[in-house]
């Protein structure tokens, strides 16, 4: 009996000299993740001195997404505190007690929104910047110049940092550390042209790749969201019909999206134009059967 405590022991401690040897390279590595320093040049952008007079519907609906995760008066909010997780906390972003917008350059905007990165250099935690690195010069430049233009809100919020859990996803997903995922010399994109045409419904449709995947045929890897290839859920829609659902988030079954799983009012916000270039950019998709 005494022997067999005394290799149960001899196992048990084994175990743990594992479980703590392999917490301690998790933390190694994800330390090398989290206090990497990107060195990045930002791209020049015109940014507007004043807050634009009027937004279009795609700015305003790439606002929305701002809203969000930093509240909807910019001031920032807490999005995740769990010890295993982490304090996960999108900042205050205006001129106020706490804000960013109190010390962030023109530059560190441009930062920070296209290639995930902060003013010292460091990956920013959960921020979509590898979504929002499409934005065109024009977009890019007045959406941040309405940012800056919000009243000073005061609300200073915790340093973020992660748990163990919140480290395993780290190493496994990327969308915790957009940053290393980026082509940080990828060019900006040039001003869309006016009107409907497919360059425009590629350009405002990229957001659509966050939950359709890569080649917008859904599936279980990408959040479930319908095939929106031609082969896929509206294939026997119309444009009318498509137009109809973004505008009121029903289907032409007569069901209703999930505005959580489908964000159809923030969507909705999109000029007659941009829809109508967003279908005919889809009705060109290879046909993917999903």
């Amino acid at each position: 009996m005494r022997t067999f405590g005394k290799w149960l022991l001899i196992f048990l401690a084994g175990l743990l000299g594992i479980a703590v040897a392999g917490l301690v390279a998790l933390y190694v590595t994800t330390n090398s993740m989290l206090e990497k320093v990107y060195e990045v040049e930002p791209v020049s952008v015109h940014i507007p001195s004043r807050r634009p007079a009027e937004l279009t519907g795609f700015q305003q609906m790439m606002v929305s997404f701002c809203t969000d995760c930093h509240g909807p008066a910019f001031g920032g909010q807490i999005i995740d505190d769990d010890p295993l997780v982490g304090m996960l906390a999108a900042p205050n972003l205006t001129s106020g007690e706490g804000g960013i917008g109190r010390d962030f350059s023109d530059e560190d905007w441009v930062r920070a929104i296209r290639h995930g990165v902060d003013e010292d250099g460091t990956p920013l935690l959960v921020m979509p910047s590898n979504t929002f690195n499409f934005l065109n010069e024009e977009d890019l430049g007045v959406i941040i110049a309405y940012v800056k233009a919000q009243p000073p809100v005061d609300n200073t919020l915790p340093k973020p940092s992660i748990g163990p859990i919140g480290r395993l996803f780290t190493l496994q997903d990327p969308s915790v550390l957009p940053a290393e995922t980026i082509d940080h010399t990828a060019p900006i994109s040039p001003p869309s042209e006016p009107g409907v045409t497919i360059e425009r419904g590629a350009y405002v449709a990229v957001l659509c790749e966050i939950c359709h995947g890569p080649d917008l045929s859904g599936g279980p890897n990408a959040s479930s969201g319908l095939n929106l290839t031609p082969a896929g859920n509206l294939s026997t829609w119309t444009e009318a019909e498509f137009i109809h659902s973004i505008r009121t988030g029903i289907k032409p079954d007569g069901t209703e999206f999930d505005p959580v799983e489908m964000p159809w009012k923030q969507i909705g916000i999109l000029s007659n134009d941009d829809l109508k270039s967003i279908w005919l950019y889809l009705q060109g998709l290879p046909a993917v059967e999903n």
